[in-house]
């Protein structure tokens, strides 16, 4: 079974009294690595959302993250 990898960054994070909204969109430029990224993972966009501030937190627009997509049994 393969592992799909892509890179995503972070494109706004939205606090609210419910919680906070995460929006990340694929990486497209800025380094050799990400160029490559674009090239060959899947693009698209991810929305996901949390209750938990100390969560939120990491999710600063901006920073990169890795996603990777495994098959689940």
């Amino acid at each position: 079974m393969s592992i799909v990898r892509a890179k995503f960054k972070v494109e706004s994070l939205t606090k609210s009294e419910s919680g906070s909204s995460i929006k990340l969109r694929p990486v497209t430029g800025g380094s050799p690595e990400n160029e490559k990224f674009f090239k060959y993972t899947p693009f698209g966009e991810i929305n996901i959302g949390t209750v938990n501030p100390k969560a939120a937190a990491q999710f600063e627009p901006g920073n990169e993250f890795f996603v990777d997509f495994t098959k689940a049994e």
